[in-house]
């Protein structure tokens, strides 16, 4: 198990009449993620609404802001109890008994193109034993191919275009890894998080993006950048990709500077927390799902 508090300052500056915003950056709710405390801090007086997805877990605030300075402040303490699994014994799960909750995330989407690199796909994994380490062996093609670089995409850029770039940030690495295992039939979503253990030299702390792939029944994590640690991941949201889940989405004009996180796991003698570190079991901070 893991302690990790961590904290999400927004500000932005609203011009005339003012805009609607939808936020994901509550943690999610989890048979695994547990919420210890939480305070969201609004500087304007508006009502504001917060909505949970029943199917992800996703929480979303909603709210409508006058013209002016608007700063959103959320903070949470949050334990982590992941699943380990044995690599070698878990197996995917056959399209014809999935659960209706996977299959959508086998279809393309708008980022991850999955129907038009299925030739890729087979020629570089289409030959490996299915289970586990195939999906180890994608995310493991997609580190060593794709370079982590910080400000060589945008929010246009997709999986069609990290394949031939080869150069992108943690989405882009998450939308080729999905688009990969999408086109062999293996679901794969795309998530949002607070991570703790990234590399300071990567910059100021940020959102991350990383894969769930639905595997012997459970979801389980892969960072295809390789720039943080799986066990560090405070799951926010989670989608088929970026589009779903974009931290903020705002309709009306409005600047802002980027946000500024700031995350610390925690550790005390006699409780249970362990730092995060890198681990050789498959992790999973879903409960499993039964199969057809």
């Amino acid at each position: 198990m893991v302690r990790i508090q961590f904290a999400i300052d927004l500000h932005y500056e609203l011009n005339f009449p003012g805009a609607d915003f939808v936020f994901n950056i509550h943690a999610a709710q989890t048979d695994s993620q547990h919420i210890v405390s939480e305070r969201l801090l609004v500087s304007q007086p508006v009502p504001t609404t917060i909505q949970a997805d029943p199917a992800t877990h996703a929480r979303f605030l909603r709210l409508t802001a006058a013209p002016g300075p608007l700063h959103v402040s959320y903070q949470a303490l949050v334990d982590i109890d992941h699943h380990l699994g044995n690599p070698d014994l878990i197996e995917e799960t056959p399209v014809a008994r999935l659960p209706l909750s996977a299959l959508s995330y086998i279809y393309p989407s708008r980022y991850c193109q999955s129907d038009r690199l299925a030739v890729l796909a087979m020629s570089e994994f289409g030959h490996l034993p299915k289970g586990y380490r195939r999906v180890e062996a994608i995310r493991n093609w997609v580190n060593q191919h794709v370079a982590f670089r910080s400000n060589t995409s945008s929010s246009t850029t997709s999986a069609l275009d990290t394949v031939t770039d080869r150069v992108g940030v943690c989405r882009d690495f998450a939308h080729l890894m999905i688009a990969i295992c999408r086109a062999l039939s293996i679901p794969a979503r795309f998530t949002t998080g607070i991570d703790y253990g990234a590399d300071p030299a990567l910059g100021p702390t940020d959102f991350h993006a990383y894969v769930e792939v639905f595997l012997g029944g459970r979801w389980y994590l892969f960072d295809p950048s390789g720039t943080a640690i799986p066990m560090g991941f405070v799951r926010l949201g989670t989608g088929r990709d970026a589009a779903d889940v974009s931290y903020a989405t705002i309709f009306g004009s409005v600047s802002s500077p980027p946000p500024m996180i700031s995350v610390t796991a925690l550790s005390e003698p006699g409780q249970p927390w362990e730092i995060p570190h890198h681990r050789p079991e498959a992790i999973s901070t879903d409960a499993s799902v039964a199969p057809l």
